[in-house]
């Protein structure tokens, strides 16, 4: 037989972080005035930020998929409506990130070819596994919570970033999507210890969430690489051959444009720490307060 699951430790949260309910805000945009380069005169930052709206859906259904199959596993109440949340709000940010692959498409960009390769990997290689046998399937499942333990780590830490880029906000760029991105990025930051805490709860153990950071870190970085390169490439407005340079970004990054490759690194490193937990990431209260005055966000709420 395997091992129940073990009920939750002791965590050490916040203040702020205190009886929390995540609530799914079901918010609208409208794209139809959304530039090709929605940061004036910056194809690469543009396109670099772009690779969200390819990754995140199909991700996002995954990590939906994933924590429906786990819940018979979740003996912890409060877990169980932490993640029932958490479940409600990543298939809205799927939705929302879908419209933007729309518009791109509308405009000349097709995304298709990337996102194909994208939906196999979650699809086929990170998905069910029919044939398994139940112990066997119960650890495969696990890892694939190990490793949304993971992503959400680096998604709380864009989300943080992203509510913190002023530099956006001087160069012009479109509102619309700012909007997006901080209602998605303030959405992480307040769901950031759903994803770690379910883990913990099945397996509180240390070398799976080490192993998992290990895969899915550099994985990452290579989908965000492949990513960018694609739409650069593919923009029917650009010169053929344009390509991204690591020099490109590093001059955004100085900029307050995209996030900075060594800070990036330091929250990776984090993540490894025995005594780490999300809450010591980000702000719960900054991130509720910009919900409450995201124009997407108050309109969902009326």
């Amino acid at each position: 037989m395997p091992e129940a699951p073990r009920a939750r430790e002791a965590r050490p949260i916040s203040d702020e972080h205190h009886h929390l309910v995540l609530q799914p805000r079901d918010v609208r945009f409208d794209w139809s005035r959304l530039p090709m380069h929605w940061v004036p005169g910056d194809p690469m930052t543009t396109h670099v930020l772009n690779v969200l709206h390819l990754l995140l859906p199909e991700g996002e259904r995954w990590f939906v998929r994933t924590f429906r199959e786990v819940l018979p596993l979740i003996t912890d109440e409060e877990l169980r409506e932490e993640v029932l949340g958490f479940i409600g709000q990543e298939a809205l940010h799927a939705e929302a990130h879908q419209g933007v692959q729309d518009h791109l498409r509308a405009q000349g960009l097709d995304p298709l070819p990337y996102v194909r390769q994208v939906e196999y990997l979650f699809r086929n290689l990170l998905g069910e596994r029919p044939g398994f046998s139940p112990t066997r399937a119960r650890e495969h499942l696990i890892e694939r919570v190990a490793a949304i333990a993971a992503i959400e780590h680096f998604t709380a830490f864009l989300g943080d970033w992203i509510l913190n880029a002023d530099g956006l906000d001087r160069v012009g760029a479109d509102p619309t999507m700012l909007d997006l991105l901080r209602w998605h990025g303030a959405e992480e930051v307040e769901h950031r210890s759903v994803a770690y805490d379910l883990l913990r709860h099945l397996d509180p153990g240390y070398v799976r969430r080490v192993r998992a950071m290990a895969m899915t870190g550099p994985a990452m970085l290579q989908l965000w690489v492949r990513g960018t390169r694609y739409l650069m490439a593919a923009a029917p407005e650009l010169p053929a051959g344009t390509r991204p340079t690591w020099r490109g970004y590093a001059t955004a990054a100085r900029r307050g444009l995209l996030p900075r490759a060594g800070r990036t690194l330091r929250s990776a490193s984090r993540y490894l720490l025995p005594g780490y937990h999300p809450t010591q990431e980000g702000s719960t209260r900054q991130a509720v307060a910009y919900l409450g005055a995201s124009p997407a966000a108050r309109a969902a709420a009326h």
